[in-house]
């Protein structure tokens, strides 16, 4: 046997031994388990309705809690701040309360679970107020038709802006609503420059005010001309609203005479800052009389003063639930504030504007504040438009004002 078939002779037993081996190895059976793993069921949550508008306009709130010992509810259509009724828990841990019925209007509402105050996780509507947040529904009926969104009017749009102020030196943000067709138009729009009260930003005419809503529907109504719409942040210490631009940590806690320090400021950043903001950047008539500019509480107060101390700046100005503060004996220069202002006044009444108009509640905490206004304007026979309305100082108040003061410009 020559060389070349021993080996050839050596591989086939080499490879016929090493399958051999791996014959009892390969005759044995995959162990498998007895029965499949189930597979997990997917199952949607159960669905809690709250709140239910009912037909009557009752209104249900629901929230499952089956830990929880005590459970209320706090709403805008109950009399007194800090009000709440409780709810009662079934069986199952779901806590109900029906109300009402309510009259047509947007409330705000919130929950105290074993005394945490809490939205209802149930419902995707909130609205938030400077730091506090909280639940709302809207009950339709005419009075609250306007703050409703409808899908058979035409909408503006509501753009977030920054601009630099050189006022206060830092770069601000403003809310401006346009109309419906103002992207695609050339037409100039005469300008309304709204301001929010105390706690609020320039979010809040948006959110608890519902100003794009009412806006629409007025205009689509026929009820208010096309117009823009700027809405400010009346808080100098702040770029923007605290929940996207949250204030350095140093400017969170503030004293009294930290903020002294921006008295006035606001007031000169809006005529000086805002208002050529947006006559550069908008399509606006830039005359008195296509301006207008009004603000709730805080907000009424710096349009007193702008329009004081700024004649003939805007022909519609709407003070929203605030008058004449009452200084006190205590402050030396009351006097002196008094006869100034009442010199500006004076000033004012003769600047050729159109309309000045008032609104409070006859159960607002400002309204003996509203009368000493009123009184001041007579006695320099100022003329105004006065609006008294039920209740306090409320938005449910604030909503109705711009509704009527809108279509008056």
């Amino acid at each position: 046997m020559n060389h070349k078939k021993c080996n050839f002779i050596k591989t086939i037993l080499s490879l016929t031994l090493c399958f051999t081996a791996f014959l009892p190895v390969m005759s044995q059976e995959v162990a498998r388990p007895a029965t499949p793993p189930a597979r997990p069921v997917f199952r949607m949550p159960s669905i809690i309705v709250s709140p239910e508008i009912l037909a009557d306009n009752k209104v249900t709130f629901r929230i499952l809690a089956p830990q929880a010992t005590n459970i209320s509810v706090s709403g805008e259509w109950m009399p007194g701040y800090g009000t709440s009724e409780p709810m009662v828990k079934n069986d199952t841990g779901l806590w109900t309360l029906t109300v009402g019925p309510l009259k047509p209007e947007l409330y705000g509402y919130a929950f105290s679970v074993d005394g945490i105050r809490m939205i209802d996780p149930n419902n995707v509507q909130v609205r938030r107020d400077g730091t506090r947040y909280e639940s709302f529904f809207i009950v339709p009926g005419q009075e609250s038709d306007l703050y409703q969104h409808k899908t058979d009017v035409a909408h503006g749009t509501l753009a977030k802006r920054w601009y630099k102020s050189e006022v206060l030196g830092i770069d601000r943000r403003v809310y401006v609503y346009t109309p419906a067709g103002y992207e695609n138009g050339t037409q100039k729009y005469p300008v309304f420059y709204l301001l929010h009260g105390a706690g609020g930003d320039e979010d809040a005419w948006t959110t608890m005010g519902r100003a794009v809503q009412i806006m629409d529907n007025l205009i689509a109504q026929g009820k208010a001309q096309p117009m823009i719409v700027v809405m400010t942040n009346g808080n100098a210490n702040q770029a923007g609203a605290q929940n996207d631009v949250p204030q350095p940590a140093g400017q969170r806690q503030m004293g009294m005479s930290d903020y002294m320090k921006y008295a006035g400021k606001f007031e000169e950043n809006l005529v000086k800052d805002v208002v050529p903001f947006i006559e550069k950047n908008y399509r606006t008539y830039t005359d008195k009389d296509h301006r207008a500019i009004a603000g709730l509480s805080m907000g009424g107060m710096h349009t007193q003063t702008i329009t004081n101390d700024n004649p003939g700046m805007f022909s519609y100005i709407g003070v929203y639930s605030m008058g004449i503060m009452n200084f006190g004996p205590q402050n030396t220069d009351a006097a002196k504030i008094e006869q100034e202002r009442e010199a500006k006044i004076e000033v004012l009444k003769n600047s050729g504007y159109k309309l000045y108009w008032i609104g409070c509640g006859v159960d607002d905490f400002v309204y003996e504040g509203v009368i000493k206004l009123r009184e001041t304007l007579d006695k320099h026979n100022f003329k105004y438009t006065y609006r008294e309305s039920t209740g306090g100082h409320t938005w449910a108040n604030w909503r109705i004002y711009l509704s009527e003061f809108a279509p008056k410009l």
